[in-house]
């Protein structure tokens, strides 16, 4: 059984949790230097998915749109390769 934990960890559990502890200073320290908290992360992550919600559906009107004009000139002529290829 250890065999498979130490696979799943990539390593012995008490080599993993210090490099884990390690890490976790580290990252906080550079957290703490630029500022960054994470309840800051956290209603930045939800402020995004709020934003993308609300313009979301603006955003895929203009897809279709610019799915529209494309098509008019696309579809065209890709009919008129497949003509012309099919009398080879």
């Amino acid at each position: 059984m250890s065999d498979g934990v130490n696979r799943f960890l990539g390593d012995t559990p008490l080599r993993t949790l210090v490099k884990l502890l390690i890490l976790s200073v580290a990252a906080g320290f550079l957290m703490s230097v630029f500022g960054l908290y994470p309840e800051d992360i956290l209603y930045g992550v939800r402020n995004f998915l709020l934003d993308l919600w609300h313009t979301g559906f603006a955003a895929l009107g203009r897809v279709g749109d610019y799915l529209m004009l494309g098509a008019v000139i696309v579809i065209p002529v890709f009919i008129l390769i497949r003509v012309l290829s099919y009398r080879r």
